[in-house]
Order: C-alpha cells, then sequence, then structure tokens
C-alpha cells in the first residue's frame, strides 16, 4: 500500500485576497495517478492500495491563523473560537470536493472521509483515529482522500491536524509500504533552495542526527515545515516504512514515483545497504 501526500502549496495559490485552486496542478497529477493505477507496468506498486492525502493551503492556513487555533483561550471566547472551527472546516470541505471531482474525471474511485467526522486530538497530538472504514474502504478497491483538517481536542477544545501527522499514524497502524511526498521543492537541501543558491540536495536520509543544523527548506506554517516532516517520516523509517520527498510541480514526478521508477528526491529510509554512495 502506498500513501501519497500533496502538499497545500501544490495545490493552492497562496499570497492571494482569497483561496484559489491550482487548477493546473490539479488536473495534471490527477491525470498522472490515474495513469498510474491503470498502468500494466510491471514496476507498479499499487495493487494492496492507495491512498491520498493533500494539505489545505490558502483554504485552511488564514483562517487557521485568523482564529489562533490551537493556543489556549479563556471559556468567554468560545463562542468565537467554535466560530472559527466551523469556517475553517467548511473552507478545507470545499477544497476537498474540489479534488475530489478532479479525481473522479479521471476515472479513480476516490471516497472523501473528513478528519474532524472521526479524529481527535490531545494537545495536538492523535489520540482518536477510527480507521476500519479506511481499511474496508482500500479492501473494495476504493481511494481514500483524507486532508489537512481541525478537529476536537481534549486539552485545547480544538486543534489543527496537519495531513503529516494524519499519514504518519496511517502508515504505522496499516503497515503502508511506501510513503510519497510531494512538495514544491526537489526534497531536503542543506540550506533552503529557495533563499541559498548553494544548497545541496541529500539524496538519503536515515537519522535525525543528519538534519539537527539544517534550515527548513519551506515556510514555516500552523502546521510546521520541512523538518517538522522529515522528523515523522524518519520515525517511520525506523519502522521499516520508507518514504521519498518529491518536486510535485514537475510533471511526471508523482507518475514515476507511484510506479516505482526513479525520480529526483530525497530518500528516508533505515535500510543503508540498498544504497550506493
Amino acid at each position: 500500500m502506498i500513501i501519497l501526500k500533496i502538499g497545500g502549496s501544490i495545490l493552492t495559490k497562496k499570497d492571494l485576497a482569497k483561496p484559489e485552486v491550482d487548477y493546473e496542478n490539479l488536473e495534471r497529477i490527477a491525470s498522472e495517478i490515474e495513469e498510474s493505477l491503470h498502468s500494466d507496468d510491471l514496476n507498479s506498486d499499487l495493487s494492496d492500495g492507495l491512498i491520498i492525502v493533500h494539505g489545505a493551503g490558502s483554504f485552511g492556513h488564514p483562517p487557521a491563523s485568523k482564529y489562533k487555533i490551537g493556543e489556549s483561550f479563556p471559556i468567554e471566547d468560545y463562542p468565537f473560537k467554535r466560530l472559527g472551527f466551523a469556517e475553517i472546516q467548511n473552507q478545507v470541505k470545499k477544497l476537498n470536493s474540489i479534488i475530489c471531482d478532479s479525481l473522479i474525471k479521471h476515472n479513480i474511485p476516490v471516497v472523501s472521509m473528513p478528519p474532524s467526522s472521526f479524529v481527535t486530538t490531545v494537545d495536538k497530538r492523535i489520540y482518536e483515529f477510527r480507521l476500519g472504514l479506511i481499511k474496508k474502504y482500500i479492501k473494495e478497491g476504493y481511494v481514500p482522500v483524507l486532508y489537512g483538517d481541525i478537529v476536537l481536542d481534549e486539552e485545547l477544545k480544538m486543534a489543527i491536524i496537519s495531513g503529516d501527522q494524519i499519514l504518519q499514524y496511517i502508515a504505522k497502524i496499516l503497515k503502508s509500504d511506501n510513503i510519497i511526498l510531494g512538495t514544491d521543492v526537489n526534497g531536503v537541501y542543506t540550506k533552503n533552495p529557495k533563499n541559498h543558491k548553494d544548497s545541496k540536495l541529500i539524496s538519503v536520509l536515515t537519522n535525525l542526527n543528519q538534519i539537527e543544523e539544517l534550515e527548513s527548506t519551506t515556510n514555516i506554517d500552523v502546521t510546521g515545515g520541512m523538518v517538522g516532516k522529515v522528523k515523522e517520516l524518519l520515525e517511520l523509517a525506523n519502522l521499516g516504512i520508507d518514504s521519498e520527498i518529491i518536486n510535485a510541480n514537475t510533471p511526471k514526478t508523482i507518475a514515476n514515483a507511484l510506479q516505482s521508477k526513479p525520480v529526483i528526491g530525497t530518500k528516508l529510509t533505515s535500510k543503508l545497504e540498498e544504497y550506493n554512495y
């Protein structure tokens, strides 16, 4: 089973007055997933199922910041916060609906699964996650689609749950074979490649010591930057679940990764013997 995570920065346009989908990227990615699902290529690893997780991008981050979700607050602010919960949940649901529309048009039998309907957290970390229905949909040949969402939190009343935390939890419990993380850069770099011309791509990461001194390769947002993603993926690597970070802005990269073909990126693994240096 493969879990494909597509970052919100790929599917939405940021720095705009209102949320907007990047339809060009969405249609291309949907086409690449369709190609991979229906491929007869012997390299394809999709026979045991696919789960798609996507970020919230410009649909979720601005309102989450506006309502200061994740911060403690006095009880008299609860009505205001509840309104924020509703607004955020509605916005990310809109994005998910648009994404699922595109995937269905490309003959992908997706089923939307809003985390706010079956996930709760304690201090921003997953506490309850009902996986039974996800397993049932996969068994029946569907492609579950989950996304960054706002959920009830036992300590903070409400919290943002990132797509990265969702994929880590699912991968660990369902024993995923591989994770593909589509971002807006080629992988993990020694420095932020958007700001430093001398940055170098790290092709393989095997332990946390390699990233202690690294800058985050993306802007820090309410769910954390690249360093946070890498730490969670390395935890999975220690359990035998490999992952790779690739550039989803580059055509054919997702298609090739889903079909286990070589792509430019960063591999996170504990299996050192498989790689030449």
